[in-house]
């Protein structure tokens, strides 16, 4: 399990990496469902999602600080159920976003469980 749960962990943090970055060269206005979110704020989620990576892949390497991966976990599934909830807010008919905003919050909260309950760092 430990294995699994690392090999989710660095993937969801290249995942949010490169959300980070593509939010950096991107405004919210691209993304109609998102355009509620000023400018500011989009770039703060960029901030946010960075800290959230390395949140993730320091108790790789410095195991006191385990108890980051799963805040970061929990914080990006948050921010996913805030796209989630903009969208639906939106009237968008199109839901290929939302499924895809959901199934990442679901990763996110099998990384928190599985790091709090099924096998703690």
């Amino acid at each position: 399990m430990n294995i699994l749960l690392w090999i989710l962990q660095i993937l969801l943090a290249l995942h949010t990496a490169i959300g980070a970055i593509w939010k950096f060269s991107n405004p919210a206005q691209s993304l109609p469902s998102l355009s509620a979110i000023p400018a500011g704020g989009w770039l703060a989620l960029s901030i946010i999602e960075l800290a959230c990576v390395a949140g993730l892949v320091v108790p790789l390497l410095y195991r006191p600080l385990a108890v980051l991966a799963p805040i970061a976990a929990l914080v990006i599934a948050a921010e996913m159920v805030l796209f989630c909830a903009l969208h639906l807010a939106s009237g968008d008919p199109a839901h290929g976003q939302l499924i895809y905003w959901l199934v990442v919050a679901a990763l996110c909260a099998f990384i928190a469980y599985g790091r709090l309950v099924l096998n703690p760092l």
